[in-house]
């Protein structure tokens, strides 16, 4: 379990993440919702360690970010950010290599091989793989991207905005995907997510956050309900039920 405790991140004067606590349940799909400048990514940032942290405290499973060694958190924590670019020309093997790193410092074991092809081959990236990247679509690219998180085999993993670049066939193959590396690998994934009905439809837990607080935290129908997303969003949100699931669709 991840459990941030008055989580704190300031620019200049403006509190861009405010004291927020809260508990992202292991196991399963934790999606955090919101608008933008809602403090989505900053908190995902400084739950990774990514982006120090103003005050407050994280922990993973009891470990302390702000003091457990990198290679001792980066074997139990993964994190994709928005910001994929690679300077260097890679092929996507090259990339998925890269996230044996915490196991193998560089110097790559059989069983790290396996890995790689493991992960290649659950990205259905076979035929890519000694593509170079920027051969490739953006969808294709976020998939290597995602494959380089998994390859590094950790039980939490986290994704910021994943369904970036990609239409809408390939963002719900991206969501099934990451459904099946939870109920087959027993992930725990939290994602970032502006699509509401994506975060409906697959999400086991959503906290929603607004100007840098967290303003509701539940299961999926303790959020997706025109009450808790008009004080989300500020605005009026027709809610559907469709097999078992809510869709969301805005109107005026």
């Amino acid at each position: 379990m991840i459990i941030t405790s008055g989580l704190k991140k300031y620019y200049g004067d403006t509190a861009v993440v405010d004291d927020v606590t809260v508990e992202l349940p292991a196991c399963g799909i934790t999606s955090i919702i919101g608008p933008n400048g809602a403090g989505k990514s900053t908190m995902l940032s400084m739950v990774s360690r990514l982006l120090g942290m103003d005050a407050g405290s994280v922990t993973v499973d009891g470990l302390d970010v702000s003091k457990t060694p990198s290679d001792v958190l980066a074997r139990r924590l993964s994190i994709l950010r928005q910001d994929n670019h690679m300077t260097a020309r890679l092929t996507v093997q090259d990339l998925v290599a890269f996230g044996r790193y915490p196991h193998s410092k560089g110097r790559l074991t059989i069983e790290d091989k396996e890995h790689i092809d493991r992960s290649i081959a659950y990205l259905n990236l076979d035929e890519f793989r000694n593509r170079f990247l920027d051969e490739l679509s953006g969808g294709q690219r976020q998939r290597a991207f995602v494959a380089m998180v998994l390859c590094q085999d950790t039980d939490y993993v986290l994704l910021d905005e994943p369904l970036n670049n990609l239409d809408m066939k390939h963002a719900m193959g991206m969501m099934k995907l990451m459904r099946r590396a939870c109920r087959e690998l027993g992930k725990t994934v939290v994602l970032v997510l502006h699509d509401i009905n994506f975060a409906s439809w697959y999400s086991d837990y959503i906290i929603a956050m607004k100007n840098g607080k967290v303003v509701r935290h539940g299961d999926k129908n303790a959020i997706i309900n025109p009450e808790a997303l008009k004080e989300i969003y500020e605005m009026d949100i027709n809610v559907h039920e469709i097999g078992g699931h809510r869709v969301s669709l805005f109107y005026d």
